[in-house]
């Protein structure tokens, strides 16, 4: 969602002289436009997370890539507002990706492509820099646009805790053995001979089966 605090106007734009269209003629400024719209789309939440999920099939990255070319072959007519750079986009992420943004986070992108294309236009690079190095320094970090999926309750995976299962078991197996255990049989004895002599009788015990 945009939040509150961020006014955008939705009808701002950019125009060429009359005659020209929008695109550098020199290389440098043209060369860091591309750079930055290419930093503001790699920036997309909800795209990031089309594409490492692999929403739009193995070419997944390359529609990324696409994207950024689109909105920057925008930039050769003689005028482009904020409204068309949000509605090409959106279109790119239906058509390429089967989704339907609906969050609002298109509106500040769009804006965003504006902004860097006045700064460049103006000789300035430094957010371009900026974005840029900022992106090197983050990496793919592909584990946090991973879409986890829950596991369900009813059907509990098997755990990953073998150790503890396994010595669980090895105690049930002693604790068996244990109970099974029978006393071991008593040696016979001699004849019991009293004092004076006599021999004692005994009486026999009952036989284990």
């Amino acid at each position: 969602m945009v939040s509150s605090d961020i006014q955008i106007d939705v009808s701002d734009f950019v125009e060429a002289p009359e005659g020209q269209t929008l695109g550098f003629s020199d290389e440098k400024q043209q060369a860091n436009f591309e750079l930055g719209v290419s930093m503001v789309i790699h920036s997309w939440e909800i795209l990031n997370i089309a594409v490492v999920n692999g929403w739009g099939g193995p070419k997944s990255s390359d529609k990324r890539d696409w994207i950024s070319d689109i909105v920057v072959d925008l930039f050769k007519g003689p005028v482009v507002d904020i409204e068309l750079i949000e509605e090409t986009i959106l279109n790119a992420m239906l058509d390429e990706f089967d989704v339907n943004v609906e969050d609002e986070s298109s509106l500040p992108i769009a804006a965003k492509v504006i902004g860097i294309y006045r700064q460049v236009a103006s000789g300035d690079y430094s957010t371009v820099r900026s974005m840029y190095e900022q992106w090197k320094q983050k990496g793919t970090q592909k584990e946090q646009y991973q879409v986890q999926i829950q596991e369900d309750p009813e059907n509990p995976g098997v755990s990953d805790n073998d150790d503890d299962d396994d010595d669980e078991e090895d105690d049930e197996v002693e604790l068996v053995a244990e109970q099974m255990d029978i006393d071991a049989p008593q040696e016979p004895q001699g004849p019991i001979v009293d004092d004076d002599g006599f021999e004692l009788v005994q009486k026999k015990g009952r036989r284990r089966h």
